[in-house]
């Protein structure tokens, strides 16, 4: 493409637009013809598309309530009976004859939960064919919109897309340089369990409508969906599938679907859809529009990282940029600032309050077009959900943590039924196992010894709610949603856990995913198991789950006996360990690496998103940590996008910056679909979302953290001696800004939004000053009150 052509293109679009920013806008010269994966995604927290440019335009459709069926009680009765001999077998040595027990009587029946489904595709067909010149397509990471230019017959096309949020719909207009240039059709279409495919135009109102189910004779999951089509010029007719407009000058379209889900009716949820698409057409394309990016804008514009300009080569198209990237990372540190918008711009976009019943993204976000997709797209709780949070509170979008919450109420709900039938507890304690779907499916998940088995999900998903509070500071959350939650998270573990070697311990259960080979002495020698007592990774959650407990109860000035019982049982919880190498031990002895390289690093789960192996507060364990971290990525670890990022945030706490920007190198050089999106090995195999939001807080990571102190460039990497941010979050509410030259801190600013006592390090515990005096110990703030932070007075 012709610079020329380019800067004409944009100085014709809003003037918001203006600058075409190489960390803002994902762009392409070419549609992405049939490829999902080259699309590009937008999405208003509930309804999500992908828009492809092609000349027959396709829309992928997506409502996150759409899963492939109603809830499924899949406990497996014979677990409470089975549990005592099991553990039996475990402390006795016979890791083989208890992995066998736990299939046989603790698996879920069916092995799996419901899957994340399509809604459908939105066909628009314009008559363009390959002739198209002067073509752009490009997705705006700040405003949450998507473009589409280009000239075919002389004439000049546009097509704008929003997810709007605030009207709740997806609303699309096109246009024509000349008038009475447009000539279009509409349909929607689903390519299974289409229930109605009608269109209509009557009284004024022009509507394309599809309605479909999960399938089931009872119980489905059930929608409606409708695209209302609104002329300037041109005549409409319909055909009954399809609504066709000829002749206009411009078009809109507005969308939305709604669920059985939410609503107890079909009335319910067409009245409900019928509201929002009268206002938003009452309203108008302009204000929709205008609204949205308003919305979004102040969600993603409160974040601002500079980590250097790519000059020349930030003006090239995204796809060739990854290309280049690949053999010169060093020409283009904007590509790593645009991957760090894209993932708080797909966060935004799959992750908003929608009301009752809110869901948060999945193991794809919002985007899936298929009815058997990768993992089944839904919440595998063992990493990949809680990473999509990872960088919510860091990047200053605590709002998107919301849909997170709703669901954990629903699995709470679940869980306490699970933690009865399959442990006997039924003293208010929740489990959850390593998946669960949009009805919080508490049951264990597949059929095999290194993942069924670990029933800590609801720890970790419930010290979400805890960062939430320790980031916001909002003690009304803390008491009305978390503590419940914490609540009980904890009651589950002080009926589940038992007594061995002097400890409490939990088991049977396993290092998620990471198979061990079993020693001489515990039964099928050689064999690859997973299934053992003690795993680290659950000592770490539940000394951070209990001690999340203590500090609820003092800060509420709670006596319950939860709070005494949590003090009883994290004196009781076996401390870390340390192998032959001097790493941490990932399971209660040392045994042979099935998979040295595994992707997975849940041994050093305490180093983070844990802090109990950081630096600060264990030089011994963090160093440990990092004896495992270094053996497994020798051996072959990140090897999906995903591990990949995780590493990076691992680096970044223990304070080696160039390790971290070494790895997001890595990164951007393999995984990245063309459409910016994470894959599981590298273009062509799965999507998930994972791997962005996991990039983004470890970018967060290396410039500021706050789990001892508020730290200022803890891992500033060499490769980025200058730059700048703005508007990250640490914990206790402090937002700070930043800037950096020469490898070293210039100046920041720390607005204490709560106020409360304020601790600072400065990169490797350099002295510094704020507002001009000397730091040496923390400070007390004032609420909505600035400091400055300076090397010298």
């Amino acid at each position: 493409m012709n610079l020329f052509f380019l800067f004409t293109l944009l100085a014709c679009i809003p003037e918001s637009l203006a600058q075409w920013d190489a960390s803002r806008f994902a762009w392409y010269s070419t549609d992405a013809g049939n490829d999902f994966a080259s699309a590009v995604p937008i999405g208003n927290g509930r309804l999500g598309a992908v828009v492809y440019g092609t000349g027959d335009e396709k829309i992928s459709l997506n409502e996150n309530s759409i899963w492939s069926g109603p809830w499924q009680d899949r406990a497996n009765r014979n677990s409470k009976n089975a549990l005592n001999d099991i553990r039996s077998k475990l402390m006795s040595g016979d890791i083989t004859g208890a992995g066998q027990s736990v299939l046989q009587n603790m698996a879920g029946n069916p092995n799996s939960p419901r899957q994340y489904n399509p809604l459908g595709d939105m066909m628009i067909t314009f008559g363009h064919g390959n002739n198209r010149g002067n073509y752009v397509r490009y997705l705006d990471t700040y405003q949450g919109t998507a473009f589409v230019t280009y000239n075919y017959n002389n004439v000049n096309y546009t097509r704008e897309y929003v997810a709007s949020h605030t009207h709740g719909v997806l609303a699309m207009r096109f246009t024509s340089s000349q008038p009475s240039q447009l000539n279009i059709k509409v349909s929607l279409s689903r390519s299974k369990q289409a229930t109605s495919q009608t269109a209509s135009s009557s009284n004024g109102v022009n509507a394309v409508k599809l309605n479909g189910n999960s399938g089931q004779s009872s119980g489905a999951i059930t929608f409606s969906s409708e695209a209302r089509v609104v002329n300037t010029g041109g005549s409409v007719s319909s055909d009954g599938k399809s609504i066709s407009i000829s002749g206009a000058n411009t078009v809109d379209i507005f969308f939305d679907a709604q669920t059985s889900y939410r609503y107890s009716s079909q009335t319910a949820w067409e009245s409900a859809m019928t509201s929002i698409l009268n206002k938003a057409v009452s309203d108008g394309f302009p204000a929709v529009r205008a609204a949205s990016v308003s919305d979004n804008t102040k969600l993603t514009g409160r974040v601002n990282l500079n980590l250097g300009s790519s000059g020349s080569n930030g003006n090239l198209d995204t796809k060739t940029r990854l290309s280049n990237y690949k053999n010169n990372p060093n020409g283009d540190p904007q590509l790593a600032t645009l991957m760090f918008n894209f993932g708080r711009h797909s966060l935004v976009a799959s992750s908003r309050d929608s009301g009752a019943l809110s869901l948060p993204a999945n193991l794809q976000g919002l985007w899936n077009k298929d009815f058997s997709p990768s993992w089944g797209s839904k919440y595998t709780i063992n990493i990949n959900t809680e990473m999509n949070y990872f960088h919510a509170e860091s990047t200053n979008l605590a709002e998107t943590h919301k849909p997170l919450f709703d669901l954990i109420k629903v699995a709470k709900d679940r869980g306490q039924t699970m933690a009865n039938v399959m442990y006997g507890c039924n003293n208010g304690g929740f489990v959850l196992h390593h998946n669960i779907d949009l009805w919080g499916d508490a049951a264990p998940v597949d059929y095999g010894t290194p993942y069924t088995m670990w029933p800590l999900g609801g720890a970790w998903l419930s010290l979400h709610m805890m960062e939430h509070f320790r980031y916001s500071g909002d003690r009304s959350f803390l008491q009305n949603d978390a503590w419940p939650v914490l609540q009980s998270a904890a009651q589950f573990y002080f009926c589940y856990m038992f007594d061995w070697n002097n400890y409490k311990t939990t088991g049977p259960s396993l290092s998620p995913e990471n198979p061990f080979v079993v020693p001489g002495d515990m039964k099928t020698a050689g064999r690859s198991e997973g299934i053992d007592i003690s795993v680290q990774m659950d000592n770490s959650l539940l000394t951070e789950l209990f001690t999340a407990v203590i500090q609820t109860c003092q800060i509420l000035g709670l006596n319950n006996s939860e709070c005494s019982d949590a003090k009883s049982y994290l004196s009781k919880i076996r401390p870390p360990s340390i192998g032959s190498y001097g790493q941490i031990l990932e399971w209660r002895r040392e045994y042979g690496e099935a998979e040295p390289g595994h992707r997975h690093f849940s041994a050093v789960w305490g180093l983070y998103p844990g802090s109990q192996f950081a630096p600060l507060n264990s030089s011994t364990f963090a160093a440990a940590s990092r004896k495992l971290i270094d053996h497994r990525m020798q051996s072959g670890s990140g090897s999906t996008g995903w591990s990949r990022t995780w590493v990076m945030n691992l680096y970044a706490r223990l304070f080696d910056g160039n390790a971290v920007w070494s790895s997001a190198v890595a990164f951007l050089q393999k995984y990245p679909s063309p459409n910016l999106w994470n894959t599981d090995g590298g273009p062509g195999t799965a999507f998930q979302i994972d791997g962005n939001f996991g990039y983004t807080a470890a970018i967060a990571e290396m410039l500021l953290q706050s789990h001892n102190v508020v730290h200022l460039l803890p891992a500033l990497p060499s490769a980025v001696k200058d730059g700048s941010v703005s508007g990250l979050v640490a914990r206790g509410s402090f937002v700070v800004d930043m800037k950096w030259a020469g490898g070293a801190l210039t100046s920041a600013t720390v607005l204490s939004r709560n106020g409360g006592i304020l601790a600072l390090r400065v990169a490797n515990g350099a002295q510094f000053f704020v507002d001009g005096k000397s730091y040496g110990t923390p400070i007390p703030t004032t609420a909505g009150t600035s400091y400055n932070i300076t090397l010298s007075a």
